[in-house]
């Protein structure tokens, strides 16, 4: 099945183009995985501190590929914490070889970085309060509305025609935790974000019962390992063993452990079946990104 993985994985290249991660790595003998601090089940800090989810679960078993590729089995891995607004930098200025979170594939970052076979498919959503008569996109009219600096939530609400939204009064905040700090104050009405994002601050909240997800879908997000816009023989790597463990069926495991099961380290359950997309794009993994 190895031999096929360059015929099955679409990916940009399947041949080494540059060595500047892969030369950093083999002269310090340790890889760089930056991750994020509270983005449950995807990547987060446990009660130990320790960096833990489904995006490091997958970047573990692309570690491991790593060493044997590069015959270094006593490579090092050093953790970085980026946010949303740090985490392109960390990349583009070297201080991570691998950003393991919850970062989406789109056109603008691809123009400054790379990205794998996208290994999590989300969608743009909104939480309110549970009281609140917001059921869907349409019924946004003059509401104070909050993103994350730095994601994608903005672009989806700007492009798509279901929403008025010069109406809107919007806000950003730092990162997710302050997002819950100022949506738990009442100082907004709405949090726009990834799907993702709003199922891991309801868990995380004081009060995750307050809490209600809405509206339709308005945007995919393809999420992938971002890495260096040169590093082409690191992206190889990468790509080959998302593909594996795509074709292998050894991603549904991982999946079912973070999604479909109690979190490890007690914080609830999500029960989130994996979506088509995500499924079909198993069957012939690629980078190859619409959106």
């Amino acid at each position: 099945m190895l031999k096929l993985f360059c015929l099955l994985v679409l990916s940009s290249v399947c041949v080494s183009a540059s060595a500047d991660s892969i030369s950093r790595i083999k002269e310090s003998k340790n890889i760089v995985i930056a991750h994020r601090e509270a983005l449950l089940p995807l990547s987060y800090l446990a009660d130990d501190s320790k960096p833990v989810g489904y995006a490091l679960d997958v970047c573990a078993k692309v570690v491991e590929r790593i060493k044997r590729e590069l015959k270094l089995p006593q490579l090092g891995i050093s953790y970085l914490l980026v946010n949303s607004g740090s985490r392109l930098p960390a990349i583009t200025e070297g201080r991570a070889d691998l950003e393991c979170g919850a970062t989406a594939s789109t056109a603008e970052r691809r123009k400054v970085v790379n990205f794998s076979i996208p290994y999590f498919f989300n969608s743009t959503r909104f939480m309110v309060r549970q009281d609140s008569v917001l059921k869907n996109w349409s019924d946004l009219k003059a509401q104070r509305v909050l993103v994350v600096r730095g994601s994608t939530a903005t672009v989806a609400m700007r492009d798509s025609n279901r929403i008025n939204f010069k109406e809107l009064s919007l806000s950003e905040a730092a990162n997710t935790r302050d997002a819950l700090r100022i949506l738990e104050a009442g100082q907004v009405d709405v949090f726009v974000a990834d799907e993702i994002t709003l199922a891991s601050l309801k868990s995380t909240s004081s009060t995750p019962d307050a809490w209600k997800v809405m509206g339709d879908s308005i945007a995919i997000e393809a999420q992938a390992i971002m890495l260096g816009k040169e590093d082409l023989a690191l992206k190889a790597i990468v790509d080959k063993e998302i593909a594996r463990l795509m074709l292998d069926g050894e991603l549904n495991k991982i999946y079912d452990k973070w999604f479909m099961q109690a979190l490890p380290d007690g914080r609830g359950k999500l029960n989130l079946p994996m979506s088509f997309l995500l499924r079909d794009s198993m069957r012939v993994p690629s980078d190859k990104v619409l959106y």
